[in-house]
C-alpha cells in the first residue's frame, strides 16, 4: 500500500487489531441473522510525511450509508464544547449577518443550530441521510453529499463561498485525505478561515488510545502531518489549540495560501517542535504500541472472566465506536457483556456489531443493576459517572478499560 497523501511506499506498522466489522454498522434484529462484513483492521505508518493511516480495505460508501447511526447531539459536554466554539469564532472573526459558515460533516446539526441562533448563515455538508435529516429538522440547509474539490467548486459557484469553515473529527474520516483539503482552498473567501479538529496522534499514541482506530478513521494525525498535508493542497496552518475533547484534539486554523493573511501563531512552531522532541519524526516511536495495546486486551478479558466466575454481572455504557473496537479485538461476546445502555434511540433495540451485544435503553440499566458498569467511551468519563451515579445505591462500581484497567 501507498501514503494516502505522498505515495510512499508503506512499511511500518503501528498495530494490527485482527479484524473487524464497520464500527457503526449496528445490527437490527433482522440483520442479526443473517452474515456480516468484516474487514482486517491494520494501520501502517508513512516514514515520509507521517501520516498515520489504516491500511486500504473499506470504501466509505460502506462505512456511511443511510442507517449511519451516530449522532453528535446526545452528549452534553460536545454541545458544549461546539457552542463555546461558535461564540469564540464569532468574537475573533468578526462574523455577522453578512457572513457565511459553512459546516463539513455536519452531523444532526449540534454546531450549527448555534450558528443559526445568531442569525449567521450557514450551510452543512452531510453525506448520511439520517444525521442531514435531523439537521433539516434544526431549520439548517444541508448539502447531502460527500465534501471534497468537486462540491466546494459547486458550492462557491452558487454563490457559497465561506468566510469560516469548520470540520469537526472529520479529516480523519476521509480517504482521499488530498481532495477533501484542497475543497477547503476552492470554498474559502480569499480572507476565509478553516478549522480543523481532530483527535491527537501524540495522545492516541502516549495514552494508548487504540480503541480510538477503527475503519471509519482513514487517518491519525499529527500537526507535522497536517501541515504538510495543507500546505500541499493550497491551505496555510496559522494557529493551532489543543483540547481535552476525544481524549486530546487539535484544532487547527487554516487560511488560503494565495490570499490569507492572519498572522501566524507562534503556537504552531513551538507543537511541531514538541512533536519532534517526542520522537515523531522516528520510527522508533511507533514500534512499542502493539505490545501496549495487547496488555490492555488481556487485563479486560482477565477481568471480565474472573467476573464471570464469581457471579458477578457486567453491562457497558454508551455503544460508541471506540467500544466496538475493543470488544472485538478483545473477542468479547454477550456472556461476559450482557447489555450496553445508549441514550441515542437510533441505537437502542439494535444490536452491537460483531459482539452482537443488545443495545438498551437506560431504564434497563436500573432494572438489571449490575455488579460493574463498563464505560466505553473513556472520553466523557466524568459525564457518564456523574449521570449514572445512582448505581452506587446498588454499589455498582464503574469500570474503565482504556487506557488501563481500573475499577472506580
Amino acid at each position: 500500500m501507498k501514503c494516502r497523501h505522498c505515495g510512499t511506499e508503506l512499511k511500518l506498522p503501528l498495530v494490527d487489531l485482527g479484524s473487524a466489522p464497520p464500527s457503526n454498522a449496528y445490527l437490527t434484529e433482522q440483520t442479526l441473522h443473517a452474515p456480516e462484513k468484516w474487514f482486517p483492521l491494520r494501520v501502517l505508518v508513512c516514514e515520509h510525511c507521517w501520516l498515520v493511516q489504516t491500511e486500504d480495505f473499506a470504501q466509505a460508501n460502506e462505512l456511511f450509508d443511510a442507517e449511519y447511526a451516530y449522532f453528535s447531539g446526545f452528549s452534553s459536554s460536545w454541545l458544549a464544547h461546539s457552542e463555546h466554539y461558535v461564540a469564540d469564532m464569532v468574537a475573533r472573526f468578526g462574523l455577522t449577518a453578512d457572513s457565511h459558515v459553512v459546516e463539513v460533516a455536519a452531523n444532526d446539526g449540534y454546531l450549527l443550530q448555534y450558528v443559526k441562533a445568531r442569525n449567521i448563515p450557514c450551510t452543512g455538508v452531510e453525506p448520511t441521510a439520517s444525521t442531514a435529516a435531523a439537521a433539516r429538522a434544526k431549520g439548517i440547509p444541508v448539502v447531502e453529499d460527500f465534501f471534497g474539490v468537486r462540491l466546494a467548486q459547486e458550492l462557491a459557484a452558487q454563490g457559497k463561498q465561506a468566510d469560516l469553515t469548520a470540520a469537526n473529527n472529520v479529516l480523519a474520516h476521509v480517504p482521499d485525505i488530498n481532495d477533501f483539503v484542497a475543497g477547503f482552498a476552492k470554498l474559502l473567501k480569499p480572507q476565509g478561515v478553516s478549522t480543523f479538529e481532530f483527535p491527537h496522534l501524540l495522545k492516541l499514541v502516549e495514552e494508548n488510545q487504540f480503541d480510538t482506530i477503527y475503519h471509519e478513521h482513514f487517518s491519525y494525525l499529527s500537526l507535522t502531518a497536517v501541515n504538510r498535508i495543507f500546505s500541499a493542497n493550497g491551505l496555510t496552518v496559522f494557529d493551532v489549540q489543543e483540547h481535552p475533547t476525544h481524549g486530546g484534539s487539535l484544532r487547527v486554523f487554516a487560511q488560503r495560501s494565495d490570499t490569507g493573511q492572519q498572522p501566524r501563531s507562534a503556537r504552531v512552531d513551538e507543537l511541531l517542535q514538541r512533536e519532534a522532541q517526542a520522537g515523531m519524526l522516528n520510527a522508533d516511536y511507533y514500534t512499542g504500541f502493539q505490545a501496549k495495546t495487547d496488555q490492555v486486551k488481556n487485563d479486560f478479558l482477565a477481568f471480565l472472566l474472573e467476573a464471570k466466575r464469581q457471579g458477578k454481572t457486567v453491562a457497558a455504557y454508551g455503544a460508541a465506536a471506540k467500544g466496538n473496537t475493543l470488544m472485538n479485538y478483545a473477542g468479547i461476546r454477550p456472556d461476559l457483556i450482557s447489555f450496553v445502555v445508549d441514550r441515542n434511540p437510533a441505537k437502542q433495540g439494535k444490536y452491537m456489531p460483531g459482539s452482537r451485544i443488545p443495545i438498551l435503553d437506560e431504564e434497563k440499566l436500573k432494572d438489571a443493576k449490575p455488579d460493574y458498569v463498563v464505560i466505553l467511551p473513556w472520553n466523557l468519563k466524568a459525564e457518564v459517572m456523574k449521570q449514572l451515579a445512582y448505581i452506587q445505591k446498588w454499589s455498582g462500581k464503574f469500570v474503565m478499560a482504556v487506557p488501563k484497567l481500573e475499577v472506580l
